[in-house]
């Protein structure tokens, strides 16, 4: 059997920040929804306090293939100056388990469905006016997921608060030159929320970064940093207080998203909670007003992996992209 090899460079020349991949990623919430997907529980590989790898896949019935992938956040990698996150996917045959594809991302992909997942939620979610976005954290993710919010919602400025001046300042620079828009470092996170109509969070914290007493009406948060035990960046009141609050799996967020602390101090019940493939596949009518405040708690599928890979692995054999061994 051959097997396609794509590099990273070769998956960014057939998969970007655009409508047909964000179609592909909001159908994976919708596989869920429509009891089509099987997906097991993450598997987490602690190698130290710094250092970790998640895998993650799920199989979607009627589609040719499936993948899994595996995930690495060494944070310790800043100081000698290299990526703190990396991976691979394997895309492998649905009828005969052998491996259709490899593709060396070097975490591409998972920022790419990551950033699109937040776009998917926005779409349903987010007001329909936005002028303001706010973004916690100066990252990878903070720069996907404010591009990715673009294609769904337009906006006329971004405000950012991260963890040093530089990285911050860096972030405003390139994100105006990137968006096309005012972005500028918050005085406080506080001042991001209360001026912002959606804001993102985007760290590793472990404890809460945005507090209940700076929410107010009309506002959407996607919280997607917190996706292990004992990470956190809302406090858990704001789940209580919301309107809506809706995560992409229940089982994962009560484990390691928002949800976990939430349920913990009794502020909201799990089963109150939306799926966003209930949202997705039209089920439940997400944002109903202008005034509700909405919250999506994201902690990564296995089954956006498989969406993403089975649209990149088309996409590049359409262009006749990629090594066969």
């Amino acid at each position: 059997m051959s097997v396609l090899v794509l590099t990273e460079q070769e998956i960014r020349q057939v998969a970007g920040l655009d409508e047909s991949v964000l179609t592909q990623v909001e159908q994976a919430f919708t596989w869920l929804d429509q009891g089509l997907v099987s997906m097991p529980p993450v598997m987490h590989i602690e190698v130290d306090e710094q250092s970790d790898v998640d895998i993650k896949g799920a199989y979607v019935k009627g589609q040719a293939a499936f993948a899994v992938k595996m995930a690495s956040g060494f944070f310790g990698n800043a100081e000698q100056g290299l990526p703190t996150g990396s991976g691979m996917v394997v895309l492998l045959s649905a009828e005969t388990g052998f491996c259709q594809c490899v593709f060396l991302d070097n975490g591409y992909l998972t920022d790419l469905r990551t950033g699109l997942a937040g776009a998917v939620s926005a779409q349903h979610l987010a007001p329909e006016h936005v002028d303001t976005v706010g973004v916690l954290g100066a990252g990878a993710q903070a720069r996907y997921q404010v591009e990715s919010l673009k294609l769904v919602r337009d906006f006329n400025r971004v405000l950012v608060s991260g963890r040093s001046a530089e990285n911050q300042q860096h972030y405003a620079t390139e994100m105006a030159d990137r968006l096309g828009v005012d972005v500028a470092v918050a005085d406080s996170a506080e001042q991001l929320v209360k001026e912002s109509q959606v804001v993102v969070t985007t760290t590793p914290s472990r404890v809460p970064v945005l507090s209940a007493n700076w929410i107010h009406p009309g506002l959407h948060i996607t919280a997607m940093g917190s996706d292990l035990p004992g990470k956190q960046e809302l406090d858990p009141v704001i789940l209580g207080s919301a309107d809506l609050v809706v995560c992409d799996s229940r089982a994962q967020c009560e484990i390691g998203g928002e949800l976990q602390h939430g349920v913990r101090i009794g502020a909201i019940d799990a089963a109150d909670v939306v799926e966003l493939g209930r949202v997705t596949s039209g089920q439940h009518p997400g944002r109903q007003t202008s005034e509700q405040i909405t919250v999506s708690d994201l902690t990564g599928t296995g089954v956006q992996d498989t969406a993403i890979a089975l649209a990149t692995y088309a996409a590049a054999v359409a262009k006749g992209c990629g090594t066969t061994v």
